[in-house]
């Protein structure tokens, strides 16, 4: 395999790397699109000088700045700030993804590049219904068009169905990986993330802070998990098709916060900044029964296990 990544930098390609890093017998040829390759090898030597990896300096949002060369097999498209998107105005964010999307996709029929491999998200889907437990991937909602407030989701079921335009106009092989929640050694913990934002606070702060009514429920995949489905994704999703990514062991948020203390600070209290006024649950939980029955994925790490591994790293890091 000869891969282009985008997105290579942030949470998904670094978790990326570090898989095939720690099997470099099977790693890929790599090469990374960064706009600042340099400030990445800086904070991140040990990816420097590996063989099987190069990083070219350029930006989805310049056609230009793409590789010249081709030679790719696969193209993983992930590049989307999604930890720090809510600094972007809607449209801003909006942009980003659709007209990334497609300058990959030109780029991809351009370079004759046969499968590639779209980081999509659950928040494709919309509000979860009340009587859906795990969301499968043929619920066919979406977030409501005409809210900025929903740009990201709205921009990623229209970068999905460029997807499919160009795979049924170009022949090009396109799988979808609709991703939820995820905890790991590379997960900020000092953005919006909540589970990194209890870890935080477990290992630094006088409490554990729920800024809300601990009410809604999510599930969190370890990255090393995610690293490994979307390596299967990349070889052996079916064309056409879309995979939910993620874990579907669910909890409320209070109940993640309290499970952090007891596991990293059992003498901090929890505290719920906002008493529960009687709203809906929001939900975000995946179903996986796809991925599991098609492509026979699972979930190595359970959520302790992936805890462990954020803290373990945070402390090692200065």
């Amino acid at each position: 395999m000869v891969l282009l990544l985008t997105g290579g930098t942030g949470f998904f390609g670094k978790a990326l790397l570090r898989h095939w890093l720690a099997g470099p017998m099977q790693a890929p040829q790599v090469t990374v699109l960064s706009r600042t390759p340099q400030d990445f090898l800086t904070r991140h030597p040990e990816f420097a000088n590996q063989p099987w990896l190069h990083l070219h300096q350029g930006d989805i949002l310049d056609p230009a700045s793409l590789p010249p060369m081709g030679g790719f097999t696969h193209l993983l498209h992930g590049a989307a700030d999604s930890t720090y998107g809510p600094r972007l105005s809607p449209l801003q964010r909006y942009t980003q993804i659709v007209d990334g999307t497609r300058h990959l996709l030109d780029y991809a029929v351009a370079h004759r590049i046969p499968r590639f491999l779209l980081v999509s998200s659950g928040g494709a889907y919309g509000p979860q219904p009340q009587d859906i437990h795990a969301i499968p991937e043929s619920y066919n909602g979406m977030p409501d068009p005409l809210s900025p407030v929903h740009a990201y989701g709205v921009a990623k079921r229209c970068a999905e169905h460029l997807c499919a335009l160009y795979q049924q106009q170009h022949g090009l092989q396109t799988v979808i990986a609709r991703c939820f929640s995820f905890v790991g050694q590379d997960l900020p913990l000092d953005v919006h993330f909540a589970i990194g934002n209890f870890i935080h606070d477990a290992l630094i702060r006088p409490q554990i802070t729920v800024n809300g009514d601990g009410t809604p429920m999510r599930s969190y995949m370890d990255q090393r998990d995610l690293a490994r489905w979307m390596n299967v994704l990349l070889c052996q999703g079916r064309a056409g098709h879309a995979y939910n990514v993620g874990s579907d062991t669910a909890l409320s948020i209070a109940e993640l916060a309290h499970q952090i203390r007891d596991l990293l600070a059992p003498c901090k209290p929890v505290h719920i900044a906002t008493a529960d006024a009687g709203n809906l649950r929001n939900r975000y939980v995946p179903c996986i029964a796809k991925a599991r029955s098609e492509l026979g994925l699972n979930l190595r790490y359970t959520l302790q296990d992936a805890v462990l591994e954020t803290v373990r790293f945070a402390r090692a890091t200065p």
